[in-house]
This record gives C-alpha cells, structure tokens and sequence, in this order.
C-alpha cells in the first residue's frame, strides 16, 4: 500500500491496518497468541508486540501534548535518542512483560482510540504540511501518525506473521 498523502488515507490505512492485524491474532488458538516465539527477537511472543505498539502511541499522545503547548517533545522519550531506541524497546519489553495478553490488548485498543481522535481533530492540511508545527521538524504531524498507526501496524503483522510460521 502507498504512504498515505491525505488526511481519508490516512484514515482509511489505520483502519485497515489495526484491523488486519488484530483479525490476524484473533485467528490464533488461546494456546498459540501465548506461545513464545522463535530465538532472534526481543519481541518474544505476540503480546510484547501488542505492548510495543500501546507504548509507542503513548509516547507519540505525549509528544503531541507536550507540542501543541508550543514545547519542544523529548523524542522518542527523555535520555533516549533515535540511535538508542533498542535500549528505549527493552525497556519498554520490561515494563509489560508480565502483564497478560488481554490486559495489553485492551490497552492498546484504547491507545489505538485516542490516537485515532488525534488524526480526526485535525484538517488534511494539518496533518500534512511540512513544517506547520514547530515540534514536528521539517517533517508533517501526518508522518509521525502514519509512523505511529499504519506503518507501525504493518511491521507488527509482518513480525509475527514471520515469527509464527
């Protein structure tokens, strides 16, 4: 599927995507959504999947609080940065590996909402213009959305689609 370019296609792209994906888990056996995955992963099993998504719509729900306040967003969290985002991953594998698969899945479902409402508050316009926010950089507020939703729900499937063959 082409990167979404509007605000519809967008829309349309986390849908289908959130969707796909958790029509895919659902397909599983209790026993099988449960069962640790292959070695060569630090995602173990479908729930650490589920929690690394929940978590990174959190941290983009805080960047865009902490943005439309005229702040400048510690991205992707605070004493991280993009080229330690696999030490931000273990922690963030530490802090839900005990919770269940449900608990996590309700949590990200309710992520996935507000998320959601974020890209429907704002115009096409808003959520593609380069530059239209200052916390943004020289990128669009959709770009961080399409990273957050779509794209993000895309390498889950294709994670455990591979991991599960």
């Amino acid at each position: 599927m082409p990167r979404p370019k509007t605000k519809p296609e967008l829309q349309k792209q986390s849908q289908e995507n959130f969707k796909k994906l958790n029509d895919y888990v659902a397909a599983f056996s209790s026993e099988e959504q449960q069962a640790e995955f292959p070695g060569g992963t630090m995602n173990r099993n479908i729930r650490d999947v589920l929690a690394h998504l929940h978590h990174w719509h959190l941290m983009f729900l805080d960047w865009y609080e902490v943005g439309t306040k005229g702040e400048k967003p510690a991205i992707p969290a605070p004493g991280y940065t993009w080229k330690t985002t696999p030490e931000l991953n273990r922690k963030i594998w530490e802090k839900y590996r005990k919770m269940v698969l449900s608990e996590v899945q309700q949590k990200l479902k309710q992520s996935h909402a507000k998320v959601e409402k974020v890209i429907e508050q704002h115009s096409g316009k808003e959520l593609f213009e380069k530059k239209r926010y200052k916390w943004t950089g020289s990128t669009s507020l959709g770009a961080y959305l399409i990273s957050a939703t779509a794209s993000h729900y895309d390498w889950a499937y294709k994670l455990i689609k591979k991991c599960k063959k």
